[in-house]
C-alpha cells in the first residue's frame, strides 16, 4: 500500500479539501479515496491527522427530502425521552445518565421540596 503525501498544517496544495470544508461548498467527497493527509503538531500527543479530498472529485450534497426530515426529527425526539418516566425531557438526555436528570437524581428533587 502506498503512503499518502503529507503535508504541515495549514500547507495544503489548492484543489485539496477536508470533509468539513467540502461541506461548506456544499460538496461531499462521494465515495473517492483519501488522496492527501495534513498533520498539526501537538506538544505533549502525537500530531492531529486530517485526511484530504480531491475537491474537482467531489459531488454536490444530497438534497433533505421530507422523509429525511421526518426520520431526523423522529430519532432528536427519540433523544430526548426519558427511558424510565417516559416523558419529554425537554433536552437532548445525557449518555453518561442515560435518564432524565429528574429520574437521576430523585433524592435531590425530595431535598428541594
Amino acid at each position: 500500500m502506498a503512503t499518502l503525501p503529507t503535508y504541515p498544517w495549514r500547507l495544503a496544495p489548492q484543489g485539496l479539501a477536508t470533509r468539513r470544508q467540502l461541506r461548506a461548498m456544499g460538496l461531499r467527497p462521494g465515495g473517492q479515496d483519501v488522496a492527501a493527509q495534513i498533520e498539526r503538531p501537538r506538544r505533549r500527543r502525537g500530531p492531529l491527522v486530517a485526511y484530504l479530498y480531491r475537491v474537482d472529485d467531489a459531488k454536490p450534497v444530497r438534497p433533505m427530502t421530507p422523509a429525511r426530515w421526518a426520520a431526523l426529527a423522529k430519532a432528536n425526539a427519540a433523544r430526548r425521552r426519558c427511558p424510565q418516566c417516559r416523558r419529554d425531557a425537554g433536552y437532548v438526555i445525557p449518555a453518561e445518565l442515560g435518564t432524565c436528570v429528574p429520574c437521576a437524581y430523585p433524592e435531590d428533587e425530595q431535598r428541594a421540596a
